[in-house]
């Protein structure tokens, strides 16, 4: 029996030689002791002193003993972390660099937006998650505004109102957009557009949860009716883009409006009808969503809009992160060929460049960040007249960023330090790349 303990351990070991370096989730559930926590003690005293856990005593645990008084405090305990550890959601920790920030506390540049930007200009520029012991604003709305139901409880939001954090949703086909939580294991994140091997499932796009999830701190009357989206990220995505050549481009295919109607769906419509003339053909929502698709002459807007006053761009080299869109596809391969970065002022990769059609569509995050961002409502561009202006005022000045924010140096930040300069001067709202009005 010792000689077969002895085997068995043996074969384990080469087993864990043999496997591949995998991130912390890989795309599922992750390990149970980082996020809780049995006692909250280790060598007579309290497990942790850091951030996040300040409101615990020795012997005490948060909620469902996570590491944290707050479900977002025990992910945030990770993911508000500095740029060395390269973490994806947001970096305080007295960061000085001026070159980002004049505030010195925006250091991301992740697609989905810095959630930092609620402590710095307020909770109207990102959603107010709940964790005081990172952000001790209050959230200025009581509830998810354009439910369709039973409006999300604002006092309830938090990471894990969105994402999964045992990552049980998988997708089972890499064509379909279709996803289950059960079947066979999750052996890698769902982010990166990885083809399914046999008898293995990848996770959903950023752990995101799909059809029947509902977070416990609010029950099944917030559970979610719709699925993942079809999303595919490059590997490399905290980018400062600074110039418009550079960009992380996600490959976006489709179901993202529909999943964000979760909670929104009143702001969800994709029958929009342009003239419309009753509220029954939508004429005071937005179109977002699959059936949103571009007309003709948007789609050419978009291909040769390059800035104010300038239509001659090309379809080819059109993109613009700025505007992002749905192509309407389900093939993550084609969506991987889609998703590619390149940071300062590299071009990414020709087929990252490539604009819409008319089987493309506009979704929520065309204008949105999903996180939080340097501009109100959590917009991925300013929303006032002019994008930036002239110093001198008189059109021979040099171009700087309107007063839309704090600072100059906050708005470049919210621009992913894109320089007042990549624009022209009097760059009217961004709304012109698809609509092309001025």
């Amino acid at each position: 029996m010792k000689g077969i303990k002895v085997t068995l351990a043996a074969a384990a070991s080469a087993l864990l030689l043999a496997a591949p370096a995998m991130a912390f989730h890989d795309g599922g559930v992750a390990h149970c002791e980082a996020c809780h926590t049995m006692h909250n003690s280790l060598g007579g005293t309290k497990f942790s002193t850091a951030s996040g856990f300040t409101n615990l005593a020795q012997y005490q645990a948060g909620p469902y003993l996570l590491q944290g008084a707050t479900p977002s405090e025990a992910c945030l305990n990770c993911h508000e972390a500095g740029v060395g550890g390269g973490k994806s959601i947001s970096t305080s920790n007295g960061l000085a660099d001026t070159t980002q920030s004049a505030n010195g506390k925006i250091a991301q540049f992740g697609p989905g937006g810095d959630f930092r930007w609620l402590t710095v200009k307020g909770q109207q520029f990102g959603h107010s998650i709940n964790a005081p012991d990172y952000y001790p604003t209050a959230a200025n709305l009581t509830v998810a505004p354009g439910a369709t139901g039973a409006a999300y409880p604002a006092a309830n939001l938090a990471c894990s109102s969105c994402h999964d954090p045992h990552g049980k949703y998988r997708r089972t086909s890499d064509t379909s957009g279709t996803f289950a939580t059960t079947g066979a294991p999750i052996w890698k994140s769902g982010s990166y557009g990885d083809a399914i091997p046999a008898g293995l499932a990848v996770g959903s796009y950023r752990l995101l949860g799909g059809a029947g999830y509902a977070p416990k701190s609010v029950g099944s009357t917030y559970a979610f009716v719709n699925a993942p989206p079809v999303v595919v990220a490059p590997s490399a995505y905290n980018l400062s883009t600074q110039q418009l050549g550079g960009s992380v481009r996600v490959g976006y295919g489709s179901g993202m409006s529909e999943w964000c109607s979760n909670c929104h769906g009143k702001m969800h419509d994709g029958s929009y009808v342009s003239g419309a003339t009753s509220q029954a053909e939508g004429f005071n929502v937005h179109p977002a969503g699959n059936g949103a698709k571009l007309t003709a002459a948007i789609a050419g807007n978009y291909q040769t809009y390059v800035a104010t006053g300038n239509m001659n761009g090309t379809a080819a080299t059109s993109y613009n992160e700025l505007v992002p869109f749905e192509t309407g596809s389900t093939d993550y391969s084609a969506m991987k060929l889609l998703a590619a970065s390149a940071a300062g002022g590299a071009a990414i990769p020709a087929a990252g460049q490539v604009g819409p059609d008319t089987t493309s569509n506009v979704m929520c995050l065309s204008c949105h960040r999903a996180h939080a961002s340097g501009f109100s409502s959590m917009l991925r561009y300013a929303d006032t007249e002019f994008v930036t202006t002239d110093a001198a005022g008189n059109g021979t000045g040099a171009t700087v960023y309107s007063t839309t924010a704090t600072t100059a140096n906050d708005t470049q930040t919210a621009y992913y330090n894109r320089p007042a300069t990549v624009f022209p001067a009097y760059q009217r709202m961004i709304c012109n790349k698809c609509h092309a009005k001025d």
